[in-house]
């Protein structure tokens, strides 16, 4: 399976995941997880990007985030929250070695079509693995805060999110029942494969633009089209 370089564009949402080296376990008990949300709470200012989801699993993280201006700033920011990771991960353990893998997936999501439908991948996971019913009884993701069911002060609510509808309520509705519906096999596997590859997750319209602006061929993940992740979809 080819992997591409990595691409990062000024206010392009990006689709991030990181693994524990080797595949180990990254948290352990619920102090790492808050350690690490801190963490990503603290430098996401530093390095001027917006979060706009999270999954914390066992064994890797899931951000969906965009770049500002200086979109180079996502490989300092994820630099920083394995370093800080390891270290604090490491000295509670009384042990050494990497934590994280060093080269993270990020694949750049098309807002239009296929944003909330990574939203609704992320903040699945654990109900993908087993671990909960339902998105809202797992407390290392995005979920409760993006349903408002609980607050969040650094969150950032996407445009494509405030598109769900024209009030806070509405759009909240429209946001759990998003959430809760279930997901194609082809869905999921168009947004896995993209990110395993660093590929581009959208329309082919989305990836000439996304050629034109960075002046060379990006490539694209495979046929398909989200079923419910669209704008204005259920």
């Amino acid at each position: 399976m080819p992997r591409y370089p990595r691409l990062f564009i000024q206010d392009v949402p990006l689709h991030i995941v990181q693994r524990g080296h080797d595949r180990q376990p990254v948290f352990f008990k619920p102090a790492d997880y808050s350690y690490y949300l801190s963490n990503l709470q603290e430098k996401r200012d530093d390095f001027a990007i917006r979060v706009h989801a999270y999954c914390l699993m066992t064994n890797h993280v899931h951000l969906i985030i965009t770049p500002g201006e200086d979109a180079n700033s996502v490989s300092g920011l994820m630099r920083v929250l394995a370093a800080r990771q390891t270290r604090y991960i490491n000295k509670r353990l009384t042990r050494t070695g990497t934590l994280l893998e060093s080269r993270f997936k990020a694949s750049p999501i098309d807002s239009d079509f296929y944003l909330l439908a990574c939203y609704r991948y992320v903040e699945r996971n654990p109900v993908r693995a087993g671990l909960v019913e339902h998105a809202a009884d797992y407390h290392w993701s995005s979920f409760r805060f993006n349903a408002a069911l609980e607050r969040n002060s650094w969150l950032d609510r996407s445009e494509t999110y405030q598109a769900l509808g024209r009030t806070e309520a509405d759009r909240v509705i429209a946001y759990r029942d998003l959430i809760r519906s279930g997901q194609s096999e082809e869905e999921l596997t168009l947004i896995r494969t993209a990110a395993s590859r660093n590929q581009l997750t959208g329309s082919d319209t989305f990836q000439r633009e996304i050629a034109e602006r960075c002046g060379r061929h990006v490539p694209a993940r495979g046929p398909g089209r989200p079923g419910s992740g669209k704008v204005n979809g259920k």
